[in-house]
């Protein structure tokens, strides 16, 4: 993978990252750490059960990981608009800055699980099939992925 110059790779490239792909039901994670490309950690999918129960969960990772920024993916409609979950997450992001003390970076994560079901069947890591139990890490990883991309960054404040 290659990055611009202008892009939060170089901004980063010295922190320790954890990508949050938000979800109800299940949330995946993934981190990048310096000399790594960005991977997911398939065996921390965290199941939700409230808001506070997942902020605890994402918190310890964040510990565990020795993480120095979060990056969640905040889902627009196809035309950019924002929707019922895009406040959903947006209000979490902000709960997850208060209680973490970690800053929070926001990603468009538009399309990100339409893209990893399809690097799934594309895959043989995946067997060439989209496998439910890690798309939402995969689907961190394209969010992780896209912010070292992007050549700006949207902070929760």
């Amino acid at each position: 993978m290659s990055y611009s110059q202008e892009s939060n790779f170089y901004l980063f490239q010295n922190q320790q990252l954890l990508a949050i792909d938000y979800g109800e039901k299940v949330t995946g994670i993934a981190t990048f750490i310096p000399g790594n490309d960005p991977f997911p950690l398939m065996g921390e999918r965290i199941l939700f059960k409230s808001k506070p129960q997942l902020t605890k969960s994402v918190i310890k990772q964040a510990n565990e990981l020795d993480v120095q920024a979060l990056v969640l993916g905040k889902p627009l409609l196809t035309d950019g608009r924002v929707s019922d979950m895009t406040k959903k997450v947006l209000s979490f992001g902000q709960f997850l800055a208060d209680q973490s003390g970690l800053p929070v970076y926001l990603q468009d994560e538009t399309l990100s699980t339409e893209t990893a079901k399809d690097r799934m069947k594309n895959s043989p890591e995946f067997n060439f099939k989209v496998d439910l139990k890690k798309i939402d890490c995969l689907s961190a990883v394209i969010i992780l992925e896209d912010f070292l991309k992007a050549n700006d960054s949207d902070k929760l404040d």
